[in-house]
């Protein structure tokens, strides 16, 4: 699939127009996110307010205090209770959710999942970007950063995140590929939800790995921790920091240099997507391959899972933008 890097961002490209979806006021829709409080699902939660209005739908965030998998099991569980007619859910642990989900499908609710395009009990997933694209897009990144030299570690949210870990397998085989000299530290790190775990892993890397590189981080705090122990330690633009972060969050790094960059999508649009095909299943749409959604273009469906190409560059030209709209 064609690689990212060629995909031109334009600030106002990041809204997209949106057209009516038929709904009920009667239909609710209850989306359970990862973790309440974080930037990025801040932003998915004014996305998902802002289409439940347009649309005239009751639907609503559901954020957890921590991001154990049982907090989320016990927020699905409370919406099957509610008798919801849609559940959303961005998985921390997605075996784990798989048997409350399937006794929401098994009450007659809707299930769409994001970021868990292996998740069986669900009616979709969807993607803003497939997980091949996103993960070349940040293994050219960071084969620009590094030059191909030294070693470098990999973090994810956690090591049962399915997406986190799919974008990681998929920019680690694009640079095994392009770049053999480089070598990771040791098998990935399950920090990037937590500034404090990514910043003080990576002030242990700096101190056991002379040439260490840089750290390729998927998770929405990852990049944050790494670029703040780089920048402690003086390596700033010596030790590459690519990955996934909250532009508003990242945006001083990036401008002092403690962030490379990353790719991204838009936590706004992902909490109008939610609403939008919740309503859809709500009226008993379904969907087929090609289809022009208004909110994801034209998408490709593969098997439950909804692939779309919208993509949102961060660099030190576009964070200032993508902040200012929330993200």
């Amino acid at each position: 699939m064609k690689a990212l890097t060629t995909f031109h961002l334009g600030l106002t490209a990041a809204l997209i127009a949106t057209a009516p979806v038929a709904a009920t006021a009667e239909t609710t829709i209850g989306v359970v996110v990862k973790l309440g409080g974080s930037p990025w699902f801040n932003a998915m939660e004014i996305g998902i307010e802002e289409r439940a209005e347009e649309l005239g739908v009751d639907a609503f965030m559901v954020g957890p205090t921590s991001n154990d998998p049982a907090l989320q099991v016990r927020a699905i569980e409370d919406l099957i209770a509610r008798g919801v007619d849609v559940i959303g859910v961005v998985p921390n642990d997605a075996q784990v959710l798989e048997p409350v989900l399937e006794r929401a499908r098994e009450a007659g609710i809707k299930v769409i999942t994001h970021e868990s395009p292996d998740t069986i009990n669900n009616d979709y997933n969807f993607e803003l970007v497939s997980t091949e694209d996103l993960g070349i897009a940040h293994g050219e990144l960071f084969k620009e950063a590094t030059g191909c030299e030294g070693r470098y570690a990999v973090y994810v949210g956690g090591l049962t995140v399915p997406a986190q870990n799919a974008w990681a397998d998929a920019a680690v085989e694009y640079l095994e590929q392009n770049c053999p000299d480089l070598k990771q530290v040791s098998e990935r790190f399950g920090v990037a939800e937590s500034v404090d775990d990514s910043r003080n892993t990576t002030l242990d890397l700096i101190r056991a790995n002379p040439d260490l590189s840089g750290i390729l981080a998927f998770g929405s705090q990852g990049p944050i921790g790494a670029a703040r122990a780089v920048q402690e330690r003086g390596l700033s633009g010596e030790v590459a920091v690519v990955g996934l972060f909250s532009a508003g969050q990242g945006r001083r790094l990036v401008h002092e240099g403690a962030i490379t960059g990353g790719y991204v999508w838009s936590p706004l649009e992902a909490g109008k997507v939610f609403v939008e095909l919740g309503a859809m299943l709500a009226e008993g749409k379904e969907l087929s391959d090609g289809d022009e959604l208004p909110l994801l273009g034209t998408i490709a469906l593969e098997g439950n899972n909804i692939f779309a190409n919208k993509p949102l560059a961060l660099t030190e030209d576009t964070v200032d933008g993508l902040a200012e709209l929330g993200l």
